[in-house]
């Protein structure tokens, strides 16, 4: 009888650990639009991956490895890369969210068309071989406008790739590219700066100076485009992540 008891007790024991999820993480490999900023030392700015983890319940960790001024060619060569693929767990998510640096014309940042391909294969293959979710991101919009129209030319193709490979490789994408430009067409060139860092002098310690910039965003625009992602992975059914979502409307 003792024999059976120790045998049942063994096997409750063996399900009752198996009953203990633990919380699905989503990574964030990409460049200052998502980075995590300390306001104390960078003042103002904000990326969306920082805002994230506040559009879902605590079954859902949130762990940014987005950089600034990294490309896919950087985050690669710096070995950033694989610091984040060595945390990665089987049912994972990898947002890969690149262009921006890939298209400066900065030689140390640039990355090809064709570089820029092979190294998002790369890291979709990479992340499927750990038994992990990769799922694409295009670039957020840059605010340029001319003569009153959303004219966003610098990104050039990289957010064309993004979708192609995408498509070809059956990886989830959220275009926050499209997502971003329409928002900021909606609201036309003078509504739309409050989101993006344009500050006053004096407002922002960081740039006493004041600063008009078309790349990076205030709390407002941040907070945005984590929504915009929030609503991709909802519009996805992307599972483990999906019934997480948190938004207003919800």
């Amino acid at each position: 009888m003792k024999k059976y008891l120790l045998v049942f007790f063994i096997i409750v024991s063996v399900l009752g650990f198996k009953t203990v999820d633990r919380p699905i993480t989503i990574f964030i490999a990409g460049d200052s639009t998502a980075q995590t900023y300390n306001e104390e030392k960078d003042g103002l700015i904000k990326g969306w991956g920082q805002m994230l983890p506040l559009l879902f319940s605590d079954n859902v960790k949130v762990v940014n490895h987005a950089m600034g001024g990294r490309s896919t060619k950087t985050f690669i060569s710096e070995g950033r890369w694989d610091r984040l693929l060595s945390e990665v767990k089987a049912g994972d998510y990898v947002f890969i969210q690149f262009g921006h640096n890939d298209a400066s014309t900065r030689p140390d940042r640039h990355a090809s068309y064709d570089d820029y391909r092979k190294n998002l294969v790369r890291m979709v293959e990479d992340v499927k071989a750990k038994g992990g979710n990769p799922v694409l991101l295009t670039s957020v919009v840059m605010r340029t406008f001319r003569d009153g129209s959303l004219i966003d030319d610098r990104l050039k193709g990289y957010p064309v790739i993004t979708r192609r490979i995408a498509k070809e490789y059956d990886v989830p994408m959220i275009d926050i590219n499209l997502k971003t430009r329409d928002f900021v067409t909606m609201l036309g060139d003078e509504d739309s700066k409050p989101y993006y860092r344009w500050v006053e002098p004096g407002i922002d310690h960081a740039k006493p100076e004041g600063l008009k910039d078309d790349t990076h965003m205030m709390e407002k625009g941040a907070k945005q485009i984590a929504c915009f992602v929030a609503e991709g992975i909802k519009e996805l059914n992307l599972q483990g992540l999906s019934e997480y979502v948190r938004l207003n409307n919800d």
